[in-house]
């Protein structure tokens, strides 16, 4: 039985990141601070077209500069407390900013599922059903679509993190991580965590299992009806207003899955190696997507790259 004393002594944590590797330590610091003024800045530029440019009031731009705002707050729950760990040599994090910390980064990657699939319905009624398309996605429908997608995975998130913050935590207060990824606390805890692996499976299923389906059985319906233009360029015009869509899609739910999915080692040479490899795909999943995201929609997107070209013409004469 852990006494409440030894409970109550676990104040903070320390977060091993690159700590191994104090040669990489700079380098990294130089890539991720370039890589987030760059998610700054390109999120920062869709969200500004999207809601300047009367052209982009639909219903995709709008999802779209709510993925946008999502990215900015994500990596801003993380990047800057990442970055301070490279330039101090004791990497610790208080409990309660721990807790906050899990909540936000859960609750944004939660959010992101569930929107990625409203804009892939988006995209199913577009060319699916383009007669009922105005009256389906209207701004009274849409609205609260983004609006629930927000609320889900702040609920979700907030289940999880009250979970894990009511455990015990008495011993090791390392954690393998650069942030307080909720499954690297777990494994602290000095209690049983039964209760929360059932939780977290039931989570996952509902916010990665649920929409991966229902964007794979949207995009099944429009390949079906894409396939049916007679024409090449009917053909070519239609898959272009997903396609950048799709590619964010297969961009982080493909990195989701490796991460997760991939076997561990079982050669204890190899497991270094290992480890820095499940760190690097972590930080690519953290602070590339979002990066690439206005890049893939800014590059494959005709009217996104005319509103951002519109933009910067005004603002040259504007000086």
């Amino acid at each position: 039985m852990v006494s409440a004393n030894q409970t109550a002594s676990v104040t903070e944590f320390v977060l091993l990141g690159f700590s191994a590797y104090p040669n990489l330590e700079k380098t990294f610091f130089v890539l991720i601070l370039l890589m987030y003024v760059a998610i700054l800045l390109g999120n920062g530029v869709l969200i500004l077209v999207t809601v300047s440019n009367s052209h982009l009031h639909t219903p995709m731009y709008f999802f779209l500069g709510n993925l946008s705002f999502l990215d900015i707050c994500y990596t801003t729950s993380s990047v800057p407390l990442i970055l301070d760990s490279f330039l101090t040599p004791r990497k610790t994090i208080c409990f309660s900013a721990c807790a906050v910390q899990m909540f936000l980064s859960f609750a944004m990657g939660a959010t992101e599922c569930v929107l990625l699939s409203l804009m892939a319905f988006d995209r199913y009624v577009a060319i699916c059903n383009p007669l009922r398309y105005p009256v389906v996605m209207s701004k009274a429908a849409y609205v609260p679509m983004a609006a629930s997608s927000w609320v889900a995975g702040s609920t979700a998130s907030m289940v999880q993190t009250s979970l894990a913050m009511r455990l015990p935590f008495c011993g090791d207060n390392i954690i393998n991580h650069f942030t307080c990824e909720i499954l690297a606390v777990l494994k602290l805890a000095c209690a049983d965590i039964s209760v929360n692996v059932i939780s977290m499976g039931v989570t996952n299923v509902i916010f990665l299992g649920v929409p991966v389906l229902f964007i794979s059985f949207s995009y099944v319906f429009i390949v079906a009806i894409i396939l049916r233009i007679p024409s090449a360029e009917g053909r070519k015009k239609a898959f272009s207003t997903c396609s950048a869509h799709l590619t964010v899609v297969i961009v982080f739910y493909g990195t989701i899955l490796f991460m997760y999915g991939k076997p561990k080692s079982k050669d204890p040479l190899g497991e270094d190696k290992e480890d820095l490899a499940d760190k690097l795909i972590s930080l690519f999943y953290g602070v590339v997507t979002p990066m690439l995201n206005p890049i893939i929609y800014s590059l494959r997107n005709k009217d996104v790259k005319a509103a951002v070209r519109n933009l910067v013409f005004q603002k040259r004469f504007a000086f």
